[in-house]
């Protein structure tokens, strides 16, 4: 994937995921970006450890990946912020 592409993708996932999370009044762009393209490295690793495909290109799959990545990032971040 493109730069760009991976740019849009983890602003999808990474505002996605806050919303679900309920965190996104206190994210701004940049943290939804941020968190977006580490949830679909995170999402990729998780699906892949299950036998599934990770991130595969900019479609709906990769974006239920991120999606996923990104809860789960979020999540984890809750965990050790406390």
């Amino acid at each position: 994937m493109s730069f760009i592409a991976w740019i849009v993708l983890g602003g999808l996932a990474g505002w996605i995921g806050s919303l679900v999370m309920g965190t996104d009044a206190s994210q701004g762009i940049i943290a939804n970006i941020v968190v977006g393209i580490i949830g679909a490295f995170i999402g990729g690793l998780v699906f892949n450890f299950f036998g599934e495909g990770g991130v595969s290109g900019f479609n709906w799959y990769s974006l239920f990946v991120s999606i996923i990545g990104a809860i789960v990032t979020i999540w984890l971040y809750k965990i050790v912020k406390g």
